[in-house]
């Protein structure tokens, strides 16, 4: 395997630290449909989804990160309906370096789990 080192990078126009590249760029996303069958519409470093229950999933990373103390943020776009749920992880099922847990809840009266067309999660920090 070959290493480039530069400092900067440019598209001509503007340039950059590779600092800011290297550190500051989400190392997984995805999004993904929780409808009937849990699928990916399109990630980054994710080898798979597992439909917990309702309105709860496992993200497994192709690539591990280097600890569970890295940085995942999450949202969603529910049904044509206007309706807010909050997403987010279950402090239940703890951060690994090769998953975490998303949830999705629909903010009404009851504050039930629900399965929605697009939930969608970005990890940021040190891969392994």
């Amino acid at each position: 395997m070959s290493t480039l080192n530069v400092s900067n990078i440019s598209d001509g126009t503007t340039s950059v630290g590779t600092s800011y590249v290297v550190n500051g760029s989400a190392k997984a996303w995805v999004s993904a449909s929780q409808e009937g069958t849990t699928s990916v519409l399109d990630s980054l470093n994710v080898s798979s989804l597992t439909d917990l229950t309702t309105g709860q999933t496992t993200v497994s990373l192709s690539s591990n990160m280097a600890t569970a103390n890295y940085g995942v943020t999450y949202g969603c776009k529910g049904a044509a309906s206007v309706r807010t749920y909050i997403t987010g992880g279950n402090n239940s099922f703890a951060d690994q370096t090769s998953s975490f847990h998303r949830l999705i809840v629909y903010q009404d009266a009851t504050s039930t789990y629900e399965d929605i067309p697009y939930a969608n999660s970005a990890v940021f920090g040190d891969l392994a």
